[in-house]
């Protein structure tokens, strides 16, 4: 706390936090939580999915590229550009890119926010965005990295800045030292177990405690990697000497020490006790339904993927390799391998560990993004049982079959064994496939519409009202990826909630005003603008939630769509009721209750009325 004066009163300030001093540095004001603030972005990225989006957003609006130097496309999601899809919108990035000089790393690359780091675009204090729920990656070395919508990312680039509200921020304290056999990937899967899929919503994380200052780049970046699958806007790690070491000699220019004061205020502190904490894993459809290995050891396994912004960098191939090293993939199982940047696919190959897998009888495919993407190895088929290093592990997300989450380690181990094990458990001959059925180890069977405001919107509302009475509704129940190529509104509507049990039909029912009631970290997971563009194709006029996934809460906003925030979901309204809304006021009413929402910020009314942030 620092003691200021100004004529003869003295005040007090408090310090600030880790994300507070980044925000503050790059909109030179003092901030604090819940203050909207327009904040310069060092580095402005779009992928392959989202950036064909980005460039007709942009083209409609009619804008123009701030600074092209820190503008850049990454196609990480198809990097063989082997859907129709896919390879259109990235020939159309590439075209954009040659019109306007902005940066592209191509499908020869590797992830996008691995190569910001890894190629010094991004360090200490810096700030990036781009379409990738991930980008919080970046909260590894110490920079804040948002995801952000195809509306986001096209202002950002033409503007160089972005409007952003300061989060609160949250300490999260690792009590005690991991078991030999714990990886970071355990130590992330145990905090999923204690925070939940909404424990970090809203936050901005600093991870703490005695472990962290001996934490490699690869294990902050397993870490910082699954923020959001907790539901939160980044987890931050204070850069040590390594940290600093790396980026400047990777962007070959300094970059400063940046810590929290001691006096900062955190609004959460959780402890996360990981002493004696061994391997752990994710079962099927939920990250954080975390648990000990043990209690899914001996599961039959058809296919394992190693790979992904979580866990796709060289030390994890190595530890992968380690395990694989004179051993050969079970019979029946399929082990793909994807690395996460052209440089580590590099050094993978000069360091032996290529051969390594391919002795062992894996498929090595492009750098890149994991199956998680639908464009790359990873996805699995209906039935089929999938052991990951990926982040996410949602219904539908890889495939349509089970998938759990582990650590390279528990991975290889698992693709020997042919079922879930640890290393320290694999046996000395792999669990077959039964002839004459499947059995388990026990023996039992776009076009861009830019709307032009003539007339001031109305802010009282009214329609009926579809109560959708589910918590953590992600993306992909709303919007499933394997329609990301759909660049036209009026053909995203069809698809919404068709990956939603029991609201499959939900597309064939709604009427144009109706509208839409659901529970808490609505829209949690990806990035997709999609996600909100498929209701306003519906003609749905407005969402109401007890929350929303904060990259989808900016993406309904910047797209026009009318979103409250109210808790209490469950309030004795059903399926056709006429409900009321007053946006001003939040005050949500219909006959025989009412319910008090949010109202609308100043900044959500002004792109309300607009008819959304690109239309100027």
């Amino acid at each position: 706390m620092k003691l200021c004066k100004v004529g003869r009163v003295e005040y007090f300030i408090m310090g600030m936090t880790l994300i507070e001093k980044i925000i503050a540095n790059h909109c030179d004001q003092k901030v604090a939580p819940g203050a909207t603030v327009d904040m310069r972005v060092d580095v402005r990225a779009a992928r392959d999915f989202g950036g064909a989006n980005v460039v007709k957003n942009l083209r409609a609006a009619g804008l123009k590229i701030a600074d092209p130097s820190k503008t850049l496309f990454t196609f990480d999601c198809n990097p063989g550009g082997s859907d129709q899809g896919y390879a259109a919108n990235q020939q159309l990035c590439r075209e954009f890119a040659r019109e306007t000089g902005v940066g592209l790393r191509d499908v020869t690359q590797g992830i996008g926010t691995h190569i910001a780091f890894e190629d010094g675009l991004v360090g200490p204090g810096s700030t990036f965005v781009s379409t990738d729920s991930h980008a919080n990656i970046m909260g590894a070395v110490g920079a804040f990295g948002q995801g952000m919508g195809d509306q986001d990312i096209a202002y950002a680039w033409s503007a160089g800045k972005v409007w952003f509200k300061v989060p609160k921020s949250a300490k999260v304290i690792l009590i005690g030292t991991p078991g030999a056999f714990a990886t970071a990937k355990d130590i992330v899967l145990k905090m999923l177990q204690v925070l939940g899929a909404g424990g970090l919503l809203g936050y901005a994380a600093e991870i703490t405690g005695d472990l962290v200052e001996s934490l490699t780049l690869e294990d902050r970046v397993t870490i910082a990697s699954m923020s959001t699958e907790m539901g939160g806007i980044i987890s931050l790690f204070e850069p040590n000497a390594a940290i600093l070491d790396f980026c400047r000699n990777a962007g070959g220019r300094d970059f400063q020490p940046i810590a929290a004061d001691a006096d900062a205020h955190y609004d959460k502190i959780v402890e996360v006790n990981i002493e004696g904490l061994g391997p752990m894993a994710a079962r099927p459809g939920h990250p954080e339904d975390t648990t000990d290995l043990a209690n899914v050891a001996g599961r039959k396994v058809d296919s394992v993927f190693i790979g992904s912004c979580t866990n796709g960098r060289l030390s994890d191939l190595r530890r992968a390799a380690h395990v694989l090293k004179g051993r050969k993939v079970a019979p029946g199982v399929v082990l793909k391998i994807v690395p996460t940047t052209r440089a580590v696919w590099e050094a993978a190959l000069e360091e032996g560990i290529v051969k390594v897998f391919m002795d062992a009888g894996a498929l090595i495919g492009n750098a890149g993004c994991g199956g998680c993407a639908a464009g790359q190895l990873g996805q699995n088929g209906p039935g089929e049982v999938t052991v990951s290093t990926g982040n996410r592990n949602f219904a539908g997300k890889q495939g349509k079959g089970e998938v759990y989450l582990a650590s390279p380690e528990t991975a290889a181990a698992t693709a020997i064994a042919g079922v879930i094990t640890s290393i320290d458990a694999i046996p000395e001959e792999p669990v077959l496939f039964e002839i004459g059925g499947r059995r388990d180890v026990n023996g039992e069977a776009a076009t861009t519409v830019t709307t032009t405001t003539t007339s001031a919107k109305p802010t009282k509302l009214e329609g009926r009202v579809w109560v959708v009475d589910v918590h953590n509704i992600d993306t992909d129940m709303i919007f499933h990826n394997r329609y990301l190529a759909i660049t036209e509104m009026d053909k995203m509507g069809q698809y919404t909630f068709d990956n939603l049990k029991g609201w499959e039909d939900f597309a064939t029912k709604v009427k144009p005003g109706d509208i839409v009631m659901t529970g808490s970290n609505f829209g949690c997971g990806s990035s997709r603008q999609q996600a909100v563009d498929c209701f306003t194709s519906l003609g749905v006029q407005a969402l109401i939630a007890e929350s929303y996934g904060s990259i989808y809460e900016r993406n309904a906003i910047n797209g026009g769509m009318p979103i409250l925030v109210a808790s209490g979901l469950k309030v004795g309204l059903k399926n056709g009721d006429l409900v009321r809304l007053d946006l001003a006021t939040g005050l949500i009413t219909w006959d025989g209750g009412k319910l008090q929402g949010e109202p609308f910020s100043a900044v959500q009314m002004q792109i309300y009325q607009r008819g959304g942030l690109l239309v100027l």
